[in-house]
């Protein structure tokens, strides 16, 4: 019984040992990431895409999602967006999956003004808004008509 003990003993002390141990920073990115899982769990996508350029001197990245947050529609641009600067920059939703240069008045409708030229962004999207009537999410240039980029939002 002695060495039963003994032994079972010396394999925990062993084991112990060889343990890896969570430094303060891992437990703070575990929390974190927790944290990510619950707010993932309070919203729903709805629609998500990823930016591409329309017009070449107006380079455009990130990922734009629909997310509904209690019982509220949001338009979220990810971290990663970027977007070249220019005067009176717009977000738009267009009636198309692929975005011209040039936009015609019937064809997209008018969210808000750009909040930054970069960065996580968010716009409330109205609830009169029948989203089966639009396929994309676009940065529009009102100035110049100029379409920067656009994301085609996939349900």
């Amino acid at each position: 019984m002695k060495r039963l003990v003994f032994g079972t003993l010396s394999l925990l002390m062993l084991a112990s040992a060889y343990a890896p141990a969570i430094s303060a920073g891992e437990l703070s990115s575990v929390r974190h990431s927790e944290t990510r899982v619950q707010l993932a769990q309070n919203t729903n996508l709805i629609a998500s895409g990823t930016f591409v350029t329309t017009e070449q001197d107006h380079p455009t990245k990130g990922t734009a999602r629909i997310v509904l947050e209690n019982n509220r529609r949001v338009l979220v641009f990810d971290s990663g967006f970027t977007t070249a600067e220019g005067p009176d920059v717009q977000v738009v939703l267009y009636r198309g999956t692929s975005v011209p240069v040039n936009l015609e008045a019937s064809r997209y409708v008018t969210l808000a003004a750009l909040q930054s030229f970069e960065g996580t962004q968010r716009y409330v999207l109205p609830n009169d808004l029948d989203l089966d009537d639009f396929s994309a999410v676009a940065i529009w240039c009102r100035a110049f008509n100029v379409t920067f980029g656009y994301a085609t939002l996939i349900e």
